[in-house]
């Protein structure tokens, strides 16, 4: 026999997500550190373009962290707050070059690259467990950065 949670949600794969989330939400977490010293430090004559656009970046990634852990509380699970488990479960590490514009773009893409990577994992548990509401979080998130990567590549090139 199923048990379900107090969504309707089987406990088990409830549990495997909210596991998932807790990665993302390092990855988020550390990606938004990285971005705000991005922000505070970019040099050089592509200054003011940057500048803004790494403040809008860190705004959203700043919406999307709560999101993230709201919807693990949602899933009758607890969201990790330290950095410490950050630093140890992210698969994007902090970054040490802050201030060279272009560096910190590659490194912007590579961190979307790893956040859409393990978006799209948690879709196939989302799918599994029947959950439509991080399925469609993370669709929409999938669907947004994409196109981030798209633009990002572009300025790159």
């Amino acid at each position: 026999m199923t048990k379900l949670n107090s969504i309707g949600l089987d406990i088990q794969k409830s549990k495997n997500l909210a596991e998932k989330l807790n990665e993302l939400l390092a990855d988020y977490s550390i990606f938004y550190q990285n971005v705000r010293g991005y922000h505070w430090n970019i040099k050089g004559d592509k200054f003011f373009e940057l500048h803004d656009k790494f403040q809008e970046l860190y705004e959203d990634l700043f919406i999307k962290i709560d999101e993230v852990a709201e919807r693990i509380r949602t899933l009758g699970h607890t969201p990790n707050h330290k950095f410490s488990i950050y630093q140890k479960d992210a698969k994007i590490k902090e970054s040490s070059e802050v201030a060279d514009g272009i560096q910190d773009m590659k490194d912007t893409l590579e961190s979307f690259k790893t956040i859409i990577i393990l978006q799209r994992e948690i879709l196939e548990l989302s799918a599994d467990a029947e959950d439509e509401g991080t399925n469609a979080l993370m669709s929409d998130y999938i669907r947004e950065q994409e196109k981030l990567v798209w633009m990002y590549s572009a300025y790159l090139k």
